[in-house]
């Protein structure tokens, strides 16, 4: 088990900018659920929880907070700019130095945390349970686990394995 999740000791607190420079931080969103998505701009796995997320957050509405957390090291802001705009993304935050997805311990694009309204890491892994030997979903984790938050309830399960691509850890400029 993560000792990250259900420690009672708060998540990891954070400060990233966005894609325009803009300072952001965990505690702007205090009081209300968030889901933090490690995010590649290249990764076709993290493209389809992308759309499966914005379709959530159309029914959650302002109760659920969503951050994008570009972290690769080898994608180009003009690239991440590019893909969050088509995709629609109404917020990426750069971590281009992999220090949140290090502090949270982040492994693949996407890799989905989330975050109680008291700040609580509640839920870590997977969107639902597609893999490469399953292409449909039958159980959905991240829907599960913000909806028993919104209910009042603890995530159950509340790990579960990411699925996608790797996030890649340095550039091939360096």
């Amino acid at each position: 088990m993560d000792p990250l999740i259900n420690n009672n000791l708060g998540a990891p607190g954070f400060s990233l900018p966005d894609l325009a420079g803009r300072q952001y931080s965990l505690d702007d969103f205090h009081g209300r659920v968030v889901v933090i998505n490690f995010w590649s701009a290249e990764c076709p796995h993290a493209a389809r929880v992308d759309a499966a997320l914005l379709a959530l957050l159309e029914n959650w509405g302002e109760q659920v907070a969503l951050l994008t957390i570009a972290a690769n090291a080898n994608e180009p802001p003009d690239l991440l700019q590019q893909e969050a705009s088509r995709r629609g993304l109404p917020l990426v935050l750069h971590d281009a130095q992999q220090q949140l997805a290090e502090l949270y311990g982040a492994q693949t694009t996407p890799h989905l945390f989330v975050i109680d309204g008291g700040g609580i890491l509640r839920y870590q892994g997977a969107c639902d349970d597609v893999t490469f030997r399953q292409r449909q979903a039958t159980q959905h984790f991240l829907r599960q686990a913000v909806e028993a938050l919104l209910a009042g309830r603890l995530p159950e399960p509340d790990q579960t394995p990411p699925y996608g691509c790797s996030i890649v850890r340095h550039s091939f400029d360096e």
